[in-house]
């Protein structure tokens, strides 16, 4: 093709996706995307400290009834309590979603005592994790302040991938995942955005090491459309919601807690696992949660 053939052909395509053409339809009718967008189900999670309740069954009690298909535990002392949660659970229509974090050390940690403290802490979590069921284990690869840590070049993020790939084989024995969230630029020097977490689970190559979006940390992304895309079908495993301005329950925050556009990236992907609470409460807690699900519920709609 000559330069004034590619110029006019670059012209029109770029024309076609001003005007909104080509980006939603390759989007949607690609790997993992889904024609009906109306069959996709929101599947809402809680954390453990979300609903009301003394006790767990309590908790669990105000989750079934405002129809919350997931429980999403912290992963510390978990194995010890797979029984209560396995009882709690049964008979019930919540199932575990993604466990959050709760290892002691961390994976980038330039001390081998500390990380050595991850590697054997995370191995419990994730084992307990595959008996009850869950999607998989939430991680940070660093925070802020974590040190020693090895510095932020090429050689640690192979290093990385290197030590992912093997824990994403053993939660794969397990069967279950490894999932990295990345977060805002105050919380984590490593990975900020989705798709640096995407990337890393690729190139760690393993199915068993996955990604996350959290719509509280993805004021770092340009677009939420864009973050859930950006990791697709097959990396997508867990999202966490939370108000877009203080970070308490969806909806305390205004007309700032819009989630719609990245709804609609999810209901496109044809995304099935869990969406879930993660996040403080400022007013009454029984009030605040309920109208959250129905300002969640209605946007989802809108997507």
């Amino acid at each position: 093709m000559d330069r004034r053939s590619f110029l006019k052909t670059s012209a029109v395509g770029s024309a076609a996706i001003a005007a909104g053409t080509i980006l939603p339809a390759s989007c949607s009718s690609g790997k993992g995307g889904v024609k009906d967008k109306s069959k996709v189900k929101l599947n809402l999670s809680f954390q453990e400290g979300i609903a009301p309740g003394n006790s767990l069954a309590e908790k669990l009690d105000f989750m079934e009834q405002l129809g919350i298909a997931g429980f999403e535990p912290g992963g510390r002392g978990l194995a010890a309590r797979i029984p209560e949660i396995r009882e709690a659970l049964s008979g019930r229509n919540i199932k575990v979603s993604a466990i959050c974090a709760g290892f002691d050390g961390f994976i980038l940690a330039d001390d081998p005592a500390v990380k050595q403290q991850f590697d054997t802490t995370m191995r419990e979590i994730v084992a307990a994790a595959g008996e009850l069921g869950s999607t998989g284990v939430i991680m940070v690869p660093a925070f802020n302040g974590q040190e020693p840590c090895k510095p932020h070049n090429q050689q640690t993020r192979d290093y990385l991938c290197e030590e992912l790939h093997k824990l994403g084989e053993f939660a794969k024995e397990h069967g279950t995942t490894v999932i990295l969230e990345p977060l805002n630029r105050r919380e984590c020097f490593y990975m900020r955005l989705v798709a640096d977490a995407a990337a890393i689970a690729r190139d760690a190559d393993s199915e068993g090491v996955k990604a996350m979006g959290d719509f509280w940390h993805m004021q770092e992304e340009t677009s939420d459309y864009g973050a859930f895309m950006s990791a697709g079908i097959k990396y997508l495993q867990h999202v966490h919601i939370a108000s877009r301005g203080r970070r308490i329950m969806p909806g305390e925050d205004g007309e700032k807690d819009n989630y719609v556009e990245g709804f609609r990236a999810l209901k496109e992907l044809g995304y099935d696992k869990y969406v879930s609470f993660e996040c403080g409460c400022e007013g009454d807690r029984e009030t605040a949660v309920k109208n959250a699900v129905k300002l969640l519920r209605e946007q989802w709609a809108q997507a």
